[in-house]
């Protein structure tokens, strides 16, 4: 259920945006799934407005399906997730600029107050690096990002405050790679990096099999806190 226009690099595309009751605020992307805008990226976008945020989530796979939704709940949804997924990493730097043209949106916004952070969500969790490497948003939060294997040489790019959470038995993201990880961002203060023991990919997806309550109460309020210090 889009509800504004962004215009991008090359082309228009949707967004969903949520805004607090003062209807003022600090900016905040909400990067998509592998699933679209779907109601899981709404009520997040919905639950960061109350938390004060102008929060958007763009419309990622606009060129391949526009406004697609669905849910992680049935094989051909997840089929059809994929195949946009797969179609969409060929695209992945238009993507990118349609994040950074997302964020210069809001930060043009009357009611921003000027600073825009951004959170995104498995897809998104690798979008948030790649926008963190290029300082795109002032605070970055990414959730079991997926394949930045290959581009973790990018990571002392990471000049402002940014945030990862990854999950132990994240079959997207195997220990070599975690392993990988932690050692690229343990070289940069500029970034945490949080482990969650015990817990698969997506253990903060409310309603999905493999939701953890325990891990996504503490991750969110990790988020919660970081950008309470970080978007002020």
């Amino acid at each position: 259920m889009p509800n504004i226009k962004i215009s991008g690099p090359d082309g228009i595309f949707d967004a969903y945006m949520s805004a607090p009751a003062s209807r003022t605020g600090p900016g905040l992307l909400v990067i998509q799934e592998i699933f679209g805008v779907n109601q899981v990226m709404r009520d997040l976008c919905d639950t960061f407005a109350a938390q004060g945020y102008i929060a958007i989530c763009p419309d990622l796979f606009w060129r391949i399906q526009p406004n697609v939704e669905l849910t992680d709940q049935s094989q051909g949804d997840w089929n059809r997730a994929f195949e946009l997924m797969n179609a969409f990493m060929p695209d992945f730097e238009k993507g990118v600029g349609d994040l950074l043209a997302a964020i210069t949106k809001i930060r043009d916004m009357e009611n921003c107050s000027g600073k825009v952070g951004c959170v995104g969500y498995c897809l998104g969790g690798s979008l948030s690096y790649a926008l963190a490497c290029q300082s795109g948003s002032d605070a970055t939060v990414g959730y079991y990002p997926v394949q930045i294997d290959d581009a973790l040489s990018y990571a002392p790019d990471v000049k402002n405050p940014t945030l990862f959470h990854l999950a132990e038995l994240d079959g997207f993201c195997p220990p070599k790679s975690q392993e990988k990880i932690t050692e690229a961002f343990g070289r940069n203060p500029n970034i945490i990096l949080h482990k969650y023991p015990n817990v698969d990919h997506a253990f903060a997806r409310k309603g999905g099999s493999n939701f953890d309550e325990n891990a996504a109460t503490l991750a969110d309020q990790r988020t919660t806190n970081f950008f309470k210090v970080n978007l002020a």
